[in-house]
């Protein structure tokens, strides 16, 4: 079959196995070709576990620590396969884009000598911590580097079956927003109501760091953390326009309590295993979520277009490769901002920046969208995270199967 992207409410609704597995292949390509200059430290990651490993940020660690450092890696995540159809199935399916991503990753990692495991199932789950820790055991390895980049709607709580579900929503009002069109590049206005206190305490359930402290006080009980292990988990700031939504709503509460919670890990790592916990402050990009956020597409949109010709844009690869080279591992103490932050935003959020941003931002309108802000670029970005508009890719060849890349 010939497979389109299927757009709906700004949202593709499924991929591309080859064009997952090309852009796969060209991150690694970038981190091949980075790490020809670099050197490694002697304090470079040699075991890996990342949970949230099929795209994004989670994927783009697993890729540097594989590819860069030459470590072992286990990866978690939860994904749908593709269906060829068959008895019971109504039609073709084809499978999410982590599930394609996981397939290339292992493909790439078995064909570079690299030990690598990936698990598909529920990471909230004590069965799927169970499986890691006897594959750790297994293998002989102990973690000295845990990735939390779980990004989930909803968590089962694994000891009472409790069902909880994230939402992102603003707090005390209703906020509204422009929003573009991923296709046409039409301009619209969106609005989000405010969550009530239980759906904002049930974001902080699932999008928290409950159960990144769940892993960490598992896998250590278990004797399967290395000394002086490092685990870093991932947030976002962002502008102060898109404060009343993201960081001053439901979702920046999940993140305020990752923050604490890594307060609470270091300090437990640094008095049973000299052992260190982070999160990292990343940069705002396209992803199958923030798509729908009010204002943050059009945002986006015009920050790529500044931060390109200022000569500082990053993609997932880019910022963790820095993260991973300029931050974590440089064989000296990891550099944090007065709250224990790992702040790799710096360029986003650089006072340059997000003059001329909120310069353009104030004069955009549908006729000059395309001038002042990257709508092409965020186009392509929102399409590759599926496997679409991905170099070297025909998409008008016929794919012969969902359920392979």
């Amino acid at each position: 079959m010939i497979i389109k992207p299927l757009i709906r409410s700004n949202m593709c609704i499924n991929a591309h196995p080859k064009g997952c597995a090309a852009d796969v292949k060209h991150q690694i390509e970038f981190i091949k070709k980075k790490f020809t200059t670099r050197s490694i430290p002697a304090d470079a990651p040699k075991t890996v576990l990342v949970l949230g490993c099929s795209t994004g940020y989670g994927l783009a660690s697993r890729i540097v620590a594989a590819f860069g450092y030459k470590a072992a890696t286990i990866g978690v995540s939860f994904e749908k396969e593709g269906s060829d159809g068959g008895i019971g199935e109504s039609r073709e399916k084809t499978g999410t884009p982590g599930w394609y991503n996981n397939m290339a990753f292992d493909k790439f990692a078995k064909e570079a000598g690299l030990d690598a495991v990936t698990f598909n199932g529920d990471a909230f789950s004590h069965e799927m911590r169970q499986n890691v820790i006897d594959t750790l055991k297994k293998m002989g390895r102990k973690v000295d580097l845990l990735v939390y980049s779980v990004a989930s709607s909803v968590r089962v709580d694994p000891d009472n079956g409790t069902i909880y579900r994230s939402v992102l929503k603003p707090i005390d009002k209703v906020f509204t927003g422009a929003t573009i069109d991923c296709l046409s590049g039409k301009i619209s206005t969106i609005s989000a109501e405010p969550a009530t206190a239980e759906e904002a305490a049930n974001t902080v359930k699932v999008m928290g760091g409950e159960d990144w402290a769940l892993w960490v006080r598992k896998l250590k009980e278990a004797g399967v953390l290395a000394e002086g292990v490092k685990t870093v988990a991932y947030s976002y700031i962002g502008p102060k326009l898109s404060h009343a939504i993201y960081r001053d709503g439901t979702i920046g509460g999940a993140k305020k309590h990752l923050e604490a919670t890594a307060l609470e890990l270091n300090k437990e790592l640094q008095n049973d295993l000299h052992g260190e916990a982070y999160v990292s402050v990343n940069k705002g990009l396209v992803t199958r979520s923030s798509a729908v956020i009010p204002i943050i597409p059009m945002y986006i949109s015009v920050l790529f277009k500044v931060m390109k010709e200022m000569g500082n844009h990053e993609g997932c690869i880019e910022q963790m490769e820095r993260l991973m080279t300029e931050r974590l591992y440089t064989g000296s103490k990891v550099p944090t901002d007065e709250n224990h932050l790992i702040r790799i935003d710096d360029y986003e959020l650089d006072p340059k920046v997000q003059a001329e941003v909120d310069k353009r931002m104030a004069t955009v309108t549908q006729e000059n969208l395309a001038e002042v802000g990257d709508l092409e670029g965020y186009r392509h970005d929102f399409l590759a995270t599926n496997g679409f508009d991905i170099d070297g890719v025909d998409y008008e060849a016929d794919v012969q199967t969902l359920t392979s890349i």
